[in-house]
């Protein structure tokens, strides 16, 4: 059973920026892709982005797409998002996922979440 644990999360102002991490135990990691996804108060988990075994093969949401940038290092067991000029609609509790297959439409495993708070 992998375990994933996220960080990074904070307030920051609209227009800012932040890095949230995930960190994976276990060797599954480094075959599997991986995804983040975000939920909103009110509103149902949302998909953000996903990135391939190799890190050579990414995916976006549309509302986040030239923001957003995921990425890996599997030599540390860790998925990234790059998250930047931020606005108060990103607001959420973000979630890594350990995906079946390449499209993360099933995940294996859920981390426990990280709150991102942007203010206007």
């Amino acid at each position: 059973q992998v375990q994933l644990v996220e960080s990074g999360g904070g307030l920051v102002q609209a227009g800012g920026s932040l890095r949230l991490s995930c960190a994976a135990s276990g060797r599954t990691f480094s075959y599997a892709a991986m995804g983040w996804f975000r939920q909103a108060p009110g509103k149902e988990r949302e998909f953000v982005a996903r990135i391939n075994w190799s890190g050579g093969s990414t995916y976006y949401a549309d509302s986040v797409k030239g923001r957003f940038t995921i990425s890996r290092d599997n030599a540390k067991n860790t998925l990234y998002l790059q998250m930047n000029i931020l606005k108060p609609e990103d607001t959420a509790v973000y979630y890594c996922a350990l995906c079946y297959g390449s499209s993360c439409f099933s995940v294996r495993s859920w981390g426990q979440g990280t709150q991102v708070t942007v203010s206007s």
